[in-house]
């Protein structure tokens, strides 16, 4: 038979079959371990006599959080407790970048913001919609129109919901779907930080569609999500389209002269945010040591 991954826990994997509909509890084959495969959440599957037996080809694969099979990401952010971070935001953006997943940015707790404060929060985020990315910030919470808008996106697609711990990923998650009843977390007043109440990543049929909640995250070692120095510049769509007007091919857009990226800056045509993020992206990357395969 074959499947999905909907859930895993304590190495047992809830398969969704293709020929019934009906869940099955299974566990990996002893070999998976030996051959160092590791089934994920999301994960095309076959499956027999209530183990797994082969993990099909992915499209593609997330390592944190750790699911396979991705059509689109719900990127929740918050305006306040914990506050915005551009930073935050660039470093999961720059992660997704090559893997061929829609991001949607979605901006909660702006009933915390006053008027003037959402303005130019609203205001950095058009930057963001300029690239391409879709941004809802809705300014009343949990805004009926904004979900059912969002809701309609999920239709024969997989959707998982990550961000910042505490950004209310859950909260979001409630709204849209009252009958997952989700746990929800309170806030540490002294860190400005979320604690986490999602643990594990599950996927959920929702909308005609399979949706997930995941773990948040408060930092993002972008070296660990696949992330290199050497392409650090291509996972930006803005230096991406200015790169050809360069003087010099192969321009890190750092010092060079005739660097149509630091031209298009200097013309606040790219944000400012968004370079000074790449310039110490760049410094953590150069910063690493190289990890080198020592012999037996």
């Amino acid at each position: 038979m074959q499947g999905r991954i909907l859930h895993s826990l304590s190495g047992f994997y809830d398969v969704l079959s293709d020929d019934d509909h009906q869940i099955y509890r299974t566990r990996a084959r002893g070999n998976f371990r030996k051959r160092g495969i590791t089934p994920l959440v999301g994960d095309f599957v076959e499956f027999a006599d209530g183990y797994l037996l082969k993990i099909l080809p992915r499209t593609n694969q997330l390592k944190r959080p750790p699911v396979a099979n991705i059509d689109q990401v719900v990127l929740v952010v918050s305006a306040r407790q914990p506050d915005f971070s551009p930073n935050l935001l660039d470093r999961f953006l720059v992660s997704l970048a090559g893997h061929h997943i829609d991001a949607i940015i979605y901006l909660t707790k702006t009933d915390l913001l006053n008027d003037e404060e959402y303005q130019q929060l609203t205001k950095l985020l058009t930057g963001y919609r300029e690239l391409g990315y879709q941004v809802l910030a809705p300014r009343q919470i949990y805004d009926a129109a904004v979900l059912h808008d969002l809701q309609k996106q999920f239709a024969q697609r997989v959707t998982i919901f990550t961000g910042q711990t505490g950004a209310g990923k859950s909260s979001l998650l409630n709204h849209l779907a009252p009958s997952l009843q989700l746990a929800t977390g309170a806030i540490s007043q002294s860190l400005n930080r979320g604690r986490h109440t999602t643990r594990q990543v599950s996927l959920y049929p929702l909308f005609d569609g399979l949706v997930a909640d995941t773990p948040g995250f408060s930092s993002l070692n972008l070296s660990l999500l696949g992330v290199t120095l050497s392409d650090l510049a291509q996972r930006f769509p803005e230096f991406v389209a200015a790169a050809p007007h360069c003087k010099f091919r192969g321009c890190q857009h750092v010092a060079e002269p005739g660097c149509a990226v630091k031209q298009l800056l200097t013309a606040g045509q790219i944000m400012s945010t968004r370079y000074d993020d790449y310039l110490q992206f760049r410094d953590e990357l150069k910063q690493l040591r190289p990890v080198y395969n020592k012999k037996k």
